[in-house]
């Protein structure tokens, strides 16, 4: 059942919810999340060897590190206006930071889990929380500054892996040591935080912003686009070296390629903020998934793959933080619904692997782009359909 209460607004006087320098280290926080997350499966052969592990057993690292991403958003929603602003956002770099040092000392491998899931905890309450206050805390610029946020993370799931490259797998526990410590900074800048709960402009109007649809309709549609599109996300991430190099090109291509896709979405959360001062969310979400969906058509040529792949990086980039204005502006009174489509994210994303690996089995390794070509012509009768039923008064 979908909560529906509206938080109480601040009485404090008007003023910005985030200082400049606040904003600056907002950035860095989520450089260090989208670090985290991707350390984890460079550092699988020196895990695998200290601890004796086979590689599904390795793989549980992240799986922990997800499954605490979930259980903090769904955490800190529920204290989100009840402890503060600073204090939800402290005591998550707080808990990320012990936990990826308790996993570069782990003495044996259960600990290490508990570790991973403890750091987890800690990056879904800075993923929920800064997302949550970006969508409400900079009015109509909100959706650009979303883009650059969330710019910051791909900028970390870049060099994470590189700096495990240059200093070898066999020394991931000063990697994640060092990776604790630099959250530590983060929280003097906390004080450039309003610690009030700002209270958004739809939450004041009069009747509701969903015409003609229940609400609960509207936030399913809603986590269906989130799923299906963090699923693609994910998939072309895993599956693209593997197509590449099943229709003929060599492994380091094939890395490489894989390499410019996530560079390319990246680049385009930042290409997407001015557009979005610009252009509403419902026509640059529209746009990104036909262009999606295109791009993996044309991913079915060989000779097209490697740039159809880049393509779909550019087009998926700004759905995810381009949609939770638009979702806050449709179910205003619907103080749930960030968390649920942000869990719902990191549902998506551990899923998209065995669902995936199970439909490649029946079709083969060659119909990667056409399986997601369909997952992405289902996100774009989504967003069609949302936008029907989110359409104002």
């Amino acid at each position: 059942m979908i909560e529906e209460r509206v938080a109480r607004p601040s009485s404090a006087p008007p003023g910005p919810l985030f200082s400049r320098a606040a904003v600056l280290a907002s950035c860095a926080g989520f450089v260090l999340i989208g670090a985290l997350q991707a350390l984890y499966g460079p550092a699988i052969p020196a895990l695998r060897a200290e601890f004796g592990l086979s590689p599904s057993a390795a793989g549980l690292g992240l799986s922990a590190h997800f499954v605490g991403g979930v259980a903090g958003v769904l955490l800190f929603d529920r204290l989100y206006g009840r402890i503060g602003n600073r204090r939800l956002l402290g005591s998550s770099y707080l808990l990320m930071a012990v936990g990826a040092a308790s996993f570069a000392l782990a003495p044996d491998w259960p600990t290490a889990l508990a570790a991973a899931l403890l750091a987890g905890l800690g990056f879904g309450g800075i993923d929920y929380g800064l997302n949550q206050l970006f969508a409400v805390g900079f009015g109509h610029r909100s959706t650009a500054m979303l883009n650059i946020l969330n710019a910051h993370f791909g900028i970390g799931a870049i060099l994470g892996p590189a700096v495990i490259g240059a200093v070898g797998s066999e020394h991931y526990p000063a990697v994640f040591l060092v990776f604790a410590l630099a959250n530590l900074p983060l929280l003097l800048c906390l004080r450039g935080v309003r610690n009030q709960v700002p209270a958004m402009a739809g939450e004041r109007a009069v009747g509701g912003a969903v015409l003609g649809r229940s609400l609960g309709s509207v936030l399913a549609v809603f986590v269906v686009l989130y799923v299906l599109h963090v699923g693609i996300e994910a998939g072309v991430g895993g599956w693209e070296p593997t197509h590449l190099e099943t229709v003929g090109y060599g492994a380091g291509a094939a890395a490489t390629a894989t390499s410019v896709y996530w560079l390319m979405m990246t680049v385009g959360r930042f290409l997407a903020a001015p557009l979005a001062l610009r252009f509403s969310a419902q026509a640059i979400i529209t746009v990104s998934c036909a262009g999606m969906t295109v791009c993996l058509l044309a991913a079915t040529v060989p000779a097209l793959a490697p740039y159809a792949y880049a393509g779909v990086g550019l087009f998926i980039a700004p759905i995810f933080p381009t949609g939770l204005p638009w979702l806050n502006r449709a179910a205003p009174r619907a103080r749930r619904a960030g968390a649920l489509v942000i869990a719902a994210s990191m549902a998506g994303g551990v899923a998209a692997g065995p669902a995936l690996g199970k439909a490649i089995e029946w079709s083969g390794v060659r119909a990667v782009p056409l399986l997601l070509c369909g997952v992405s012509a289902l996100c774009l009768s989504a967003t069609l359909w949302l936008i029907r039923a989110t359409r104002s008064r």
